[in-house]
């Protein structure tokens, strides 16, 4: 059996995010799935996520091509995760192309290309807008 997995914040939830990981699920036989903490989001972003980590688990978890998610505590930790899953490849999206390229050497990193015209920041960002 071959294990992919992958990391994201997934925060209002769109399309794009249901594309690639249905595109990651097709790498393997088994995805799991990396949830950013609110607490990784705010060091990561500056601000915290519009849904609470408990939802956004949820909603990932509750998607047919889902099989196991988990909390993502520090972008530090992304070889330690992959080894403790023991995943055969990480796949991200390619905003982040050569960023992962050092966990070669533990298994295949794969970057698919994201969804256009479509992007969670964007969202929010229009969102704020509306008066």
């Amino acid at each position: 059996m071959r294990k992919v997995i992958t990391f994201g914040t997934f925060d209002v939830f769109h399309v794009g995010h249901i594309n690639i990981l249905k595109r990651a699920r097709e790498q393997g036989d088994y995805l799991i799935v990396g949830i950013s903490s609110d607490q990784l989001n705010i060091n990561k972003k500056g601000r915290a996520p519009i849904y609470p980590l408990s939802s956004r688990m949820e909603i990932i978890q509750s998607l047919r091509f889902v099989d196991e998610v988990f909390v993502e505590e520090s972008l530090e930790k992304k070889r330690e995760y992959i080894q403790q899953f023991d995943a055969d490849a990480l796949v991200m999206g390619d905003d982040w192309v050569g960023r992962f390229d050092e966990f070669k050497d533990i298994c295949d990193v794969v970057y698919l290309p994201r969804t256009p015209s479509i992007s969670t920041t964007e969202i929010i960002e229009v969102i704020r807008e509306i008066p």
